[in-house]
C-alpha cells in the first residue's frame, strides 16, 4: 500500500512539474490578458496550455466579469492541505466545477459596458448590507475597486470602519476625534517640550516629506507636506517600538489621495488642499492615520530594529526566484548581486517608488484584499515584478543590473502591465504556497 502511494505521489509530482514547464513556456514571450485555469487531476495527464484561454474565471478590475483579467491560476488539488489564508488561495477553491466554468465562460461574452454595470452592482449589493460580509468584499476588491468606492471599501478592508453600518458613523467620528486629540497632545508642542530623540525624529520627517512622490506636484504643496508631517509624527510617537522609519512616508500617500477624492474632483495634479475646510482636512488625516496603523499592524517587524520582517521576505523572494527562473537566479549570484540590494526598497515602500503613481491605487486594492496574508503574498508579486525583465537581466553585469533595478523602465506602464504582474503572482502562489517542498532544492 505504501509503495503504491509513493508511486502515485511520484506520478503526481511529475505531472505537476510538467504543468510548471508548460506554464513557464506559455508565459515566455506572451501577453496574457487574463488568468489561465490549470486543474491538476490524478486521472488525467497534463496537456499544454492553450493560448485560447484568454479570459479568467472571476472578477477583474477593468470590470469585465468577475476577475476576468486577473491572475493566471493553477490549482494543485493534491498538494499540502495546509490552510491557505491568502485571498488568492481562498478563491481557488471556488473555481473547480466544470459547470461553473461553462457559465463563467458564457458570461465573458457579455459586452464590457454590461459587465462593468454588473460588477458595480455586485459591489453595491455587498456594501448595502446592514453588515458587510468582508469575505465577499475581499473577493471583489482583489481584482480592483471602482474608484469612487475606494474610500469606503478600503476603510472596511483594513478594519478601520466596522462592517455593521449602524455603528460605522459613530466609530469613525470617535476615531477622528481621537486622532485630533493625539495631534494636540503630541504634535502641537514647542520643541522645548520634546525629547532630543523626538526633535530629531520630527526633523527627519520634515526632510522626507518634500521627497515623497516627487513626480506628482500635488505632494509638493506645503499644506500637503504639513498633513503628512502630522500623520507621520503622531503615528511614530504612538508606536515607539519602531518609531519613524524612512519609507513609511510613502505608505501614507495612497490613503491621502483616496480619502481626499471624497472632497476633491478631477486630476490629482490639479488638487489644492486649501480648497478644504480645516475640519475636512482633519478627517482626511485621521482616516490616513488609522488606515496606516491598521496596515502596519500586520507587518510590524518590517519597521522595528534591523527590520527582520523585510529580511525574512527578501530571503523567501530569492528562493522563489531560484525555483521559477533558475538561470536568472544563477546569473545574479555569479555577478555577486544580493537581493537585499534592490528588494529591500520594494518591501520597505511596497513598490510605490517603482511604478507610476497612477497605478498604485489599483495595486493597493489587491494588497488590502489580501489582509493579514499580505506579507507572504508580496513575495509572489515581487518575484513576478522582477522576472518581468528576466531576459534583460541575464545580459547585464553587476553594475548594469544595479543601475537597471534602481531605475526600472516602468514609466510607460499601464493597467495591462500591472495586471500581468498580478496574474503571474497569483499563478505562482497557487503552485507553491501550499507546496513548500516544490521550493526545496
Amino acid at each position: 500500500m505504501e509503495r503504491r502511494e509513493e508511486e502515485q505521489q511520484k506520478r503526481d509530482d511529475s505531472r505537476f512539474n510538467q504543468t510548471l514547464k508548460n506554464v513557464q513556456g506559455f508565459l515566455k514571450g506572451r501577453s496574457i490578458p487574463g488568468k489561465v485555469l490549470l486543474t491538476r487531476r490524478p486521472d488525467l495527464t497534463p496537456e499544454p496550455i492553450s493560448p485560447t484561454y484568454h479570459r479568467s474565471l472571476s472578477e477583474n478590475d477593468a470590470g469585465r466579469n468577475e476577475r476576468s483579467d486577473n491572475p493566471v491560476e493553477v490549482e494543485d488539488n493534491n498538494s499540502s492541505k495546509k490552510h491557505d489564508n491568502t485571498y488568492a488561495g481562498k478563491l481557488r477553491s471556488n473555481s473547480s466545477s466544470g459547470e461553473q466554468l461553462a457559465k463563467q465562460v458564457q458570461n465573458l461574452k457579455i459586452g464590457g459596458r454590461s459587465s462593468d454595470y454588473a460588477r458595480v452592482m455586485k459591489f453595491n449589493k455587498v456594501l448595502s448590507e446592514t453588515t458587510v460580509i468582508l469575505e465577499k468584499l475581499r473577493e471583489l476588491a482583489w481584482s480592483g475597486v471602482p474608484h469612487y468606492m475606494r474610500p469606503d471599501v478600503w476603510r472596511l478592508l483594513l478594519g478601520y470602519a466596522p462592517p455593521n453600518s449602524d455603528r460605522r458613523e459613530a466609530v469613525l467620528r470617535r476615531k477622528r476625534l481621537e486622532y485630533l486629540e493625539s495631534v494636540g497632545q503630541f504634535y502641537d508642542l514647542p520643541d522645548s517640550e520634546r525629547s532630543d530623540d523626538e526633535i530629531n525624529m520630527l526633523r527627519q520627517i520634515a526632510v522626507d516629506c518634500p521627497r515623497t512622490v516627487p513626480d506628482v506636484s500635488f505632494f509638493q504643496q506645503a499644506q500637503v507636506q504639513k498633513s503628512l508631517e502630522r500623520i507621520l509624527y503622531t503615528w511614530a510617537i504612538r508606536h515607539p517600538a519602531s518609531g519613524y522609519v524612512q519609507g513609511i512616508n510613502d505608505l501614507v500617500t495612497p490613503f491621502l489621495v483616496i480619502f481626499l477624492s471624497e472632497y476633491l474632483e478631477g486630476d490629482v495634479e490639479n488638487w489644492s488642499m486649501s480648497d478644504l475646510s480645516a475640519a475636512k482636512v482633519s478627517d482626511v488625516e485621521a482616516d490616513c492615520y488609522w488606515c496606516l496603523t491598521k496596515l502596519l499592524d500586520g507587518m510590524q517587524d518590517h519597521y522595528t530594529f534591523a527590520q527582520p520582517g523585510i529580511q525574512r521576505l527578501v530571503f523567501k523572494l530569492k528562493e522563489l526566484v531560484r525555483r521559477i527562473d533558475e538561470p536568472v537566479a544563477r546569473h545574479m549570484e555569479e555577478q555577486g548581486l544580493e537581493f537585499l540590494q534592490f528588494a529591500f526598497r520594494w518591501y520597505n515602500c511596497l513598490l510605490i517608488r517603482e511604478i507610476p503613481f497612477s497605478l498604485i491605487n489599483r495595486l493597493w486594492d489587491t494588497y488590502l484584499a489580501e489582509g493579514d496574508a499580505l506579507p507572504d503574498f508580496l513575495v509572489y508579486i515581487y518575484a513576478s515584478f522582477l522576472l518581468t525583465w528576466s531576459d534583460e537581466l541575464k545580459k547585464l553585469d553587476f553594475q548594469e543590473m544595479v543601475m537597471f533595478l534602481q531605475h526600472l523602465p516602468t514609466q510607460t506602464w499601464t493597467d495591462q502591465e500591472l495586471e500581468m504582474v498580478l496574474s503571474r503572482a497569483y499563478m505562482w502562489h497557487s503552485m507553491f504556497n501550499n507546496s513548500p517542498n516544490h521550493l526545496a532544492s
